[in-house]
């Protein structure tokens, strides 16, 4: 069995990061997408609520694959798929073209962090785990961070293809490293046999464990209202409140270093406490920040500044909930870990697809929306999680 080594873990932390690079570095081009495509508002955000629908119904068949097959074929099978769907991005004739292959692109891309989860699972325990996918969320971390900036930049400098070619060019690159640096953590005899009524087999199994519903609610809907900011914040900061592309990418960069910052917290608190009462403390600030930020966008005062401030803090305490909610829902399910992480990572995408589908719905120049679907997913988390689990 291989060792997680800091390059292992970079390159783990890389697989987990293609979701938030993919998502990230296009958003400073979406006012461009609507006048280069002469589309609606609503209809661009579909290029967004479309790939997070992917990226969940693409986990759901990797995650079974990774455990019949092993990690690195269907890892590197999706790597493939990503690649040739962001070079079809990148010559998208119309707004439609490009809805469709963000959707493929998703479902390559979903192989990333869905099998990046499994492999540590395969490498180490519950409470060690939830130490790892906290320093992988540092690693993950520095792609909502770059990636807006970089989106800007390239934006203004090359168009909005060349945005694509990017992620491409990153796509290929993990394929590379993938076939020279991931050995096989899933060998022969550890893997589960059967087809595709063994597979939703085990998936009953795994959601007939309540406490795993509760990470599951916890990480899925506290994930939502981070999706409804992505979702939200383009046009509201760069239409409605004139903020230019380029600034618009360092203040999502400064709620990436939130999250950053409090994952690297998540190991301080695992070193005072168990990954269950850690989790307890991360959906509790998520669920007092989303509310604070309703307030102030009930009140209509401040503006802008107003709202940064418990934005912040709600995207920060997903630092904390989404390393342990992981840890813990993959925690008994060992034998399984493919599967139940493909659950987890559907929990997140599919649920940010709603709320961001519902959020472009309601699509107007207020953030009154944007902090209404915010409060009510992390309502539902806070709740859900204690109901389901007792804690």
């Amino acid at each position: 069995m291989p060792t997680l080594t800091r390059g292992l873990i970079v390159l783990l932390g890389s697989l987990t990061a293609f979701a938030p690079l993919t998502i990230d570095m296009y958003l400073p081009s979406l006012p461009t997408l609507e006048r280069s495509f002469g589309a609606t508002p609503s209809q661009v955000q579909l290029t967004l609520s479309t790939f997070l629908a992917g990226l969940a119904i693409g986990q759901i068949f990797y995650g079974p694959l990774s455990d019949r097959f092993g990690r690195r074929m269907p890892l590197m099978i999706g790597l493939a798929i990503y690649v040739a769907a962001s070079v079809g991005c990148a010559h998208a004739p119309d707004i439609e073209s490009l809805v469709a292959l963000r959707f493929l692109q998703a479902i390559g891309g979903s192989a990333g962090a869905v099998i990046a989860r499994a492999v540590v699972r395969d490498m180490v325990g519950p409470q060690e785990s939830a130490r790892v996918f906290s320093t992988l969320m540092l690693v993950m971390g520095v792609a909502p961070i770059l990636a807006p900036l970089l989106g800007g930049y390239v934006l203004l400098w090359f168009g909005w293809q060349a945005i694509f070619w990017s992620l491409a060019a990153f796509g290929l690159g993990c394929l590379v490293s993938v076939a020279w640096r991931l050995h096989e953590t899933r060998l022969a005899p550890a893997r589960v046999s059967g087809g595709i009524g063994a597979a939703l087999g085990v998936y009953r199994r795994i959601l007939a464990d309540r406490r795993f519903l509760g990470y599951f609610v916890a990480s899925g809907f506290g994930t939502g209202g981070m999706f409804v900011y992505i979702t939200a914040s383009p046009h509201l900061f760069i239409e409605v409140y004139g903020v230019p592309a380029q600034a618009y990418g360092w203040l999502f960069g400064m709620n990436a270093a939130g999250l950053i910052a409090a994952a690297q917290l998540n190991h301080f608190l695992l070193r005072r406490a168990s990954l269950y009462r850690a989790l307890e403390i991360g959906v509790t600030a998520n669920l007092v920040s989303a509310v604070v930020l309703l307030a102030v966008a009930l009140l209509g005062i401040g503006g802008l500044p107003a709202l940064l401030a418990p934005l912040f803090a709600v995207i920060a305490s997903l630092g904390i909930v989404l390393p342990n909610a992981a840890a813990a829902a993959l925690a008994a399910h060992g034998v399984h870990a493919g599967s139940a992480s493909a659950l987890m990572g559907t929990a997140t995408f599919l649920t940010g697809a709603l709320a961001a589908a519902i959020v472009a719905t309601f699509h107007t120049d207020s953030a009154l929306a944007m902090a209404l679907v915010i409060a009510a997913s992390s309502v539902i988390a806070f709740v859900g999680h204690r109901l389901l689990t007792g804690r």
